[in-house]
């Protein structure tokens, strides 16, 4: 499982030029599925998330998590993200969940999360639709977080 998170001070998800979700302060993920994913992934990566310290603590260091100061999240199934780009010009997508499972496994990361945030600081896009994400990434501050298997392979 990855998840490609931005520091944001405003992200949105639009399908069908309607706004579905909307955050303020907090974190846009960009969370992608593979084959390899199941529950302990998802409470591997939730518990990476909610406290990767990405936030400024009193010195401008990043000292604080999500949980630490408060935001928002917004989760935005991103099937790209478990692509393999290691050789070629093209992805290839072997190691990505099929979609069926993918979903099941995104839904129960928003849930996981949502449990510990809380319904109204979390957002989420739709799995499988066409979406339109705006965001204005803060600092700019962007990190690839990696949950079960081993780092860089599927």
């Amino acid at each position: 499982m990855k998840g490609l998170i931005q520091r944001v001070t405003h992200a949105s998800v639009t399908v069908d030029n309607e706004v579905i979700s909307e955050i303020g302060s907090g974190l846009l993920l960009l969370l992608g599925v593979e084959k390899s994913d199941d529950s302990s992934t998802v409470r591997e990566l939730c518990r990476k998330l909610l406290a990767y310290r990405v936030f400024p603590d009193d010195q401008g260091r990043m000292n604080r998590s999500l949980l630490d100061m408060g935001g928002s999240l917004l989760v935005v199934p991103q099937f790209t993200l478990a692509a393999d780009t290691r050789s070629g010009s093209r992805p290839g997508f072997s190691v990505a969940a099929r979609p069926e499972s993918a979903e099941a496994l995104f839904h129960e990361f928003v849930a996981s999360c949502e449990s510990q945030l809380g319904s109204d600081r979390i957002g989420q896009g739709r799995f499988g639709a066409d979406m339109k994400v705006a965001l204005v990434n803060d600092g700019p501050v962007t990190f690839l977080l990696e949950a079960g298997g081993v780092p860089g392979q599927g």
